[in-house]
């Protein structure tokens, strides 16, 4: 994505200069408190790009980075290493989780993944992806009677995730969970986005538990997969995934996938828990 974090860069005369840069090198510049700080107008002014805010053409900032994202990749731009975990994710028709440390509103990032979905997939995709959603809906709620493509993708991605952990209603949301309110009250401003992305991935987890567990489903193999590009996440989500996920969720497999290096194709896997192996993921 093209959405830009602005900061300050101290120059060599001991001033400091605005200067903006990517979220990959915000990862690794973050932690450099001699060299980098947040403008005069603190996180706010940081991230402004990151929240539902429009243009002058009163396009949504995310809508319109997603749109010149996707032209780069049409112009021959290599695109992440999740990019086609994602593509493969919805022709598959598997649920998925979108946890970001954006402030956009859902609905602003479900809108996103459906331009992903009219633009990256191909006709041929498109056919896969709703004859694995017609499947799954025969199985999960015994239909055998569907709607039109357009209302079958709708119930598919209302079945998804889609969190913002920035965004005042997640905030606010958190912040009435009995275990993680307090956490997230009492934690440093650095380690809340992490803290945020946990709960996210306990919903996410826990709303598969209960899909599987409404249609009698859990004696099947589950494989959960976590893909970041930010190592310090990869860590803070694994070691979370070990000590809480795998002790409540004995039955899962677990995955976390280190996208920091953009010269692997597919990331670096790691098996947090379970044995489970299915081909391609």
């Amino acid at each position: 994505m093209p959405t830009k974090v602005h900061l300050e860069e101290k120059c060599e005369d001991g001033s400091w200069r605005p200067v903006e840069v990517s979220t990959s090198v915000f990862a690794i510049v973050r932690a450099d408190e001699e060299r980098y700080r947040m403008p005069p107008g603190g996180r706010a002014e940081a991230f402004k790009e990151f929240q539902d805010c429009t243009d002058d053409e009163g396009n949504l900032s995310f809508i319109r980075d997603t749109e010149a994202a996707l032209d780069r990749i049409d112009a021959g731009e290599i695109p992440g290493p999740s990019f086609e975990t994602l593509r493969k994710t919805l022709r598959e028709g598997r649920i998925f989780a979108i946890v970001t440390a954006r402030g956009h509103a859902s609905e602003t990032i479900r809108e996103a993944v459906k331009i992903f979905i009219r633009r990256v997939l191909s006709d041929a995709d498109r056919a896969e992806m709703m004859r694995s959603l017609r499947g799954y809906r025969w199985w999960l709620d015994q239909k055998t009677e569907f709607g039109t493509d357009e209302e079958e993708l709708d119930y598919y991605l209302s079945m998804c995730r889609y969190h913002a952990v920035t965004n005042p209603d997640f905030r606010q949301w958190m912040e009435t969970d009995g275990d993680f309110g307090g956490r997230y009250q009492q934690a440093s401003g650095a380690r809340r986005p992490e803290l945020a992305k946990e709960f996210a991935i306990r919903d996410f987890v826990e709303h598969v538990f209960h899909v599987l567990q409404r249609t009698g489903g859990l004696g099947r193999p589950v494989s959960v997969g976590f893909s970041d590009d930010d190592a310090g996440n990869v860590k803070a989500v694994s070691d979370y995934i070990r000590a809480e996920l795998v002790k409540r969720f004995q039955g899962f497999k677990f995955v976390v996938y280190d996208t920091s290096d953009p010269t692997l194709a597919h990331g670096r896997k790691v098996t947090v828990a379970g044995q489970l192996t299915l081909p391609g993921f």
